[in-house]
Formats: structure tokens, sequence, C-alpha cells
């Protein structure tokens, strides 16, 4: 086959990615004050998401970094975490951004990994996430 374009060879997800790769290696040469990654992680979970949101924390010590995410393994990497949730009330529908405390963004990475029932073991699993995020 020739040679195409990567944009029409390569997913939204794996753009997201090569993007990030390129942002992560030109680190220190060039001066983007802000960067926005919706869903770098996409199509992706466990060891390659954490390495994933390792690189965005990385990146995001350097620069402002916001990233959009469904997993709890790039979430736990953020330095921040911003819950944002949707509600249709009437014909209207209201969005809500709420900065998670220590507690509340425990419970959250433990509802991102656990789903319905929240155990205690879920619980630990999440504070072990955002222990070796912090490298504590």
């Amino acid at each position: 086959q020739p040679p195409r374009a990567l944009r029409k060879v390569a997913s939204g997800g794996e753009l997201a990615r090569i993007s990030l790769a390129i942002e992560v290696a030109a680190l220190g040469f060039d001066a983007v004050p802000t960067m926005v990654f919706d869903e770098v992680d996409t199509g992706i979970g466990g060891a390659v998401a954490e390495v994933v949101g390792q690189k965005l924390r990385a990146l995001g010590a350097e620069r402002q970094v916001l990233c959009v995410t469904h997993l709890p393994q790039v979430a736990a990497q953020g330095h921040h975490h911003y819950r944002v949730s949707k509600a249709v009330e009437a014909d209207a529908t209201h969005s809500q951004v709420e900065l998670l405390s220590e507690k509340s963004r425990v419970e959250e990475l433990a509802r991102m990994l656990g789903g319905v029932e929240i155990t205690k073991e879920v619980r630990a699993n999440a504070r072990q996430l955002l222990s070796r995020a912090s490298g504590k």
C-alpha cells in the first residue's frame, strides 16, 4: 500500500496519543501555555492508561493541561480533579463543574473503578492510584 496521511489511517484516539507524544517530546521547545486533551485515552486501559496519565502529569508540571477522561488510571494522575456532570430539567440541559476535595476524589475514582457498588476494596484501590500518582 502506498503511504497515506496519518489523519486518514489513525483513529481519533490514536491521533490524540500521537499528539500527546509529540507534546511530551517537545517540552521546553514551545511555549503553549494551555493544552486540551479530549479523551486522549480512548481505546486503552490498565497499564497503558496509567502511562498516558503519567505523561499528562509530566506535561502538567510544565504548563496547564486540561484532560477529559473516563479512566481512573488517567484521572488519578491529575494535579487537580474536576467532575463534570449534566442534568436535564424541563427542556434545558445544565452542566456542573466541581473541583473535588481529596475525599471526594477518592469517591469519584472508586465510582470510576467499581461502578454501582463501591466497596472498601474499591476505595483502597482508588487511594492506591492517587498514592502512586503523587509518589507517596
